[in-house]
């Protein structure tokens, strides 16, 4: 079974969002898509102040298996990139809670946050699939 940490809130699309202050929060990938896509080979992230709106992609994840699109789950800000993901892409295989998040984002809408899973719920989802 997948790592899925109880203090973090989950899209349907298997991004992980973590609520630093108010109103940042931190995205990534899931263990459960890591582990799907195989090994990470390259990222392509969005640009330091982008707008973005939920649902939108926000970066793509290359790995040996394939390209595919990962997406915000709210509307915002982009603050922050991991930019140590450009020579080090593999981090998100070998620690995606941590050292392999993807961007920091400044929240318009935090009831957007209301919206995501908890754990269990993706727990759940994920051992449907």
């Amino acid at each position: 079974m997948s790592n899925i940490p109880a203090d973090l809130k989950y899209a349907n699309s298997h991004e992980w969002v973590r609520q630093d202050s108010d109103n940042i929060v931190t995205i990534g990938i899931s263990d459960y898509a890591q582990e799907k896509l195989g090994d990470v080979v390259f990222v392509e992230l969005p640009e330091e102040g982008a707008e973005i709106l939920a649902g939108d992609p926000i970066a793509v994840v290359e790995s040996v298996k394939a390209a595919s699109d990962i997406y915000t789950a709210v509307t915002g800000t982009v603050m922050e990139v991991n930019s140590a993901l450009e020579d080090t892409p593999e981090q998100i295989n070998s620690d995606c809670y941590e050292d392999g998040w993807l961007v920091k984002i400044k929240v318009s809408d935090p009831d957007e946050l209301l919206d995501l899973m908890d754990a269990d719920s993706y727990a759940d989802q994920c051992a449907e699939e």
